[in-house]
């Protein structure tokens, strides 16, 4: 984690009002001001909800942390008082040596919107210069330096350039996105400028038409209408944000609001909005079950990785990875003839009766499971107590909560804290969320200690509080984690623009079917799964090709996926995560364990590799900018990286050709990780000239 800052040499010479631009600031909107996690919310903060059995604030904090940020202001909302305790118990509190920021703020606000924060924000003066605006409830390992890079560029050029929005390329329909709305961004590509943003319906009565001024394309004559990006709301903002924030009263949302009306009225503010586009890393609103539901199963599939359980980031953690992506603490009671499967996680002092099964589950700390219990792609919080002979699929049970014997919890159930559950209960989707008739929430909820959680916390079972069933309120959300798989998208004929022209927004990026949506993580997880076992090359390419056949994807998401898979496997071999106990394997004999055509590196020349004929190397350029990607960042990157390029050429998977495109391009952060592959082109001019000698010889023999 980077040291604190803005105490070192480099700031004793500056003046006192510059060191206080320079500082990276962020505000975090702790409240979303949206009721999609009701009944939790209701005795809850969002941003303290648990996320794969980490509350979810602690991402969002981690993230700001690698991306630099010194001062974070923390926008309060509901439940101001169990965020100020959570933090003041926690490593980000401002007087923990170990936390990494300069100061951190709690602001507390009667804001019913994030205009009104914004507003409140700004009579407040606490901004000093650029800052990073994010919601929290981020999912995100991307590297922002790109981006601010970008930004202070182009405001030194222009200082109406007031925003960046950090968006990721992710298709048309990602599993994380929103089902209702789809955002499209027109952007000028010539400076990165977004010159109009419009929500698109994907539900009945949605809107499915864009207009779009005709004065807009007279004066842009180039614009990339974008439906594929990813909309985490990263925005690298300056003041002058506040100040239009502050000048609009209208403003209340981010985007339908604010982005929408800066835009519209370019002519008279002269404001422009800029957006940032990655093409990799993770990043992720938990914004709605459904979202909470697919960017766990990401966090288990080490795609968000380092943040993910066996990191154990936040203190009193003690994760271990198992076989087929298992996470277990220290302390977890198995009895015999119980099992705990793949994707799943259990928390510590939870214990697992006789011939129970937790499958593709998250189960929080100090829980109770009967015996001949079947758990299935659920999420059991902490505390939580299931009798015998129970059933649970695709359901959420949150904390200290009872669910008695012979009970069925069908897909989308849900059971809010402290509920009791009699006995042979069924409880589905149609069912009213269950939530307890009296409150029962701590003013101090549990936050981290020496063993993770407060010990002085009542931890009595949820039958000690004599509750009774209760339907929720009508404001609770009726977005479960049963619709996670609906397929509500709307067709390409669907949508088009309106005014003088119409398009198709998905010319280039089609709509997948609903088998398309999660080809390439599914891909990646089988193929890495396969690498992992030892599978035979030809077990993994039949699997790869069913996969392949059944979401109709394209070469280059083969190619991706086959790619992504192999990296992640060299990467568990270089950093020993085979297991408990696994040694760590040099990069060289990683990458040839991988990589090599005696090994599996024949199926990127099968499957992923046909520019062989071609004068440009467009898919071998391809595959070395993935390869480099994932290799940025890490202390055996640049090793890692001169062995996946000389193995691929020694094994005929890359040309020198192809090799020199690749370094020709745009390094985008991963100068570093080059500075060994670069000297790769002696290697290649030496093996072209034996090459060269060897054939000579032979016709002269002839």
């Amino acid at each position: 984690m980077p040291p604190k800052s803005g105490k070192g040499a480099a700031a004793k010479g500056k003046p006192k009002e510059e060191q206080r631009e320079d500082t990276l600031q962020a505000v975090v909107l702790a409240d979303t001001f949206e009721k999609r996690f009701a009944p939790f919310t209701a005795e809850k903060p969002r941003c303290l909800l648990p996320l794969a059995n980490t509350p979810l604030i602690e991402y969002t904090l981690e993230f700001l942390a690698h991306a630099g940020v010194e001062d974070i202001f923390i926008y309060c909302g509901a439940h101001t008082e169990q965020l100020e305790a959570y933090i003041e118990a926690s490593k980000w509190r401002q007087s923990s040596p170990a936390s990494p920021f300069s100061s951190l703020v709690l602001v507390r606000s009667t804001a019913a919107s994030v205009g009104d924060a914004m507003r409140d924000l700004d009579n407040r003066d606490l901004i000093t210069g650029d800052f990073l605006l994010v919601s929290g409830d981020v999912v995100s390992n991307l590297s922002i330096e790109p981006a601010l890079t970008a930004h202070r560029a182009r405001r030194a050029k222009d200082r109406n350039a007031i925003m960046t929005m950090v968006l990721r390329e992710a298709g048309a329909s990602h599993r994380t996105k929103p089902k209702s709305s789809r955002p499209v961004f027109f952007i000028d590509p010539e400076k990165d400028r977004c010159v109009h943003y419009e929500e698109i319906g994907r539900k009945r009565g949605g809107k499915h038409h864009m207009e779009l001024d005709i004065q807009i394309m007279k004066e842009h004559p180039e614009i990339d209408i974008r439906g594929d990006l990813l909309d985490c709301y990263i925005d690298i903002c300056t003041p002058d944000v506040l100040g239009l924030w502050s000048d609009n009263f209208d403003y209340q949302s981010m985007r339908t609001s604010f982005l929408f009306g800066v835009l519209k009225d370019y002519e008279l503010n002269g404001k422009t909005i800029h957006t940032h586009i990655e093409s990799k890393g993770y990043a992720a609103r938990v914004r709605s079950l459904r979202a909470y539901d697919a960017v766990t199963r990401d966090i288990i599939d080490r795609w968000t990785y380092p943040l993910t359980p066996d990191c154990n980031f936040v203190s009193g953690q003690s994760y271990t990875l198992g076989k087929h992506k298992t996470y277990v603490e220290s302390g977890v009671v198995l009895a015999r003839g119980s099992h705990i499967q793949k994707r799943s996680i259990v928390g510590s002092r939870t214990s697992i009766g006789d011939k129970s099964t937790i499958a593709s589950s998250t189960l929080g700390r100090r829980c109770q499971i009967g015996k001949n219990v079947t758990i299935r792609d659920s999420y059991i919080w902490d505390d939580v107590v299931i009798g015998d002979n129970t059933t649970i699929t695709k359901a959420i049970i949150a904390s200290e909560s009872s669910i008695s014997h012979s009970c069925t919890l069908k897909p989308g159930a849900i059971v809010s804290f402290g509920v009791d559950v009699p006995a042979s209960c069924t409880i589905s989707a149609s069912s009213e969320p269950l939530i307890r008739t009296t409150s029962h929430t701590s003013s101090t909820p549990r936050a981290p200690s020496s063993d993770g959680y407060d010990s002085n916390s009542d931890s009595s079972t949820p039958s000690a509080h004599l509750l009774s069933l209760s339907p929720a309120p009508s404001f609770v959300s009726n977005d479960s984690i049963s619709t996670i798989h609906s397929d509500d998208d709307l067709g390409a004929d669907d949508l088009s623009l309106g005014s003088s022209m119409s398009a198709d927004l998905l010319d280039s990026d089609p709509v997948p079917t609903s088998q398309q949506k999660d080809f390439l993580a599914e891909a990646a997880a089988s193929i890495y799964d396969g690498l992992m076992t030892n599978e035979p090359e030809e077990k993994i390419r039949l699997e790869l090709v069913a996969q392949r056949l059944a979401s109709d994807a394209a070469d280059s998401a083969v190619r991706d996926a086959l790619v992504e898979g192999f990296m992640r496997r060299v990467w568990s071999l270089v950093d020993g995560d085979d297991g408990a106990g696994a040694a760590k394997v040099s990069p060289g004999n990683a990458v040839k364990d991988v990589w090599s055509v005696d090994a599996y590196g024949g199926l990127i020349k099968q499957m992923g590799i046909f520019d062989r004929e071609e004068k440009e190397k467009v898919h071998q350029v391809s595959v070395l900018k993935i390869v480099e990607g994932s290799c940025i960042g890490r202390a055996k990157g640049k090793e890692v990286l001169l062995f996946v390029a000389k193995e691929g050429f020694d094994g005929s998977l890359f040309q020198k050709e192809g090799i020199l495109e690749w370094l020709d391009t745009d390094a985008e952060g991963g100068e570093e990780v080059r500075s060994l592959a670069e000297g790769l082109v002696e290697y290649l001019d030496a093996e072209e000239e034996s090459s060269e000698e060897e054939t000579e010889e032979e016709t002269e023999e002839e």
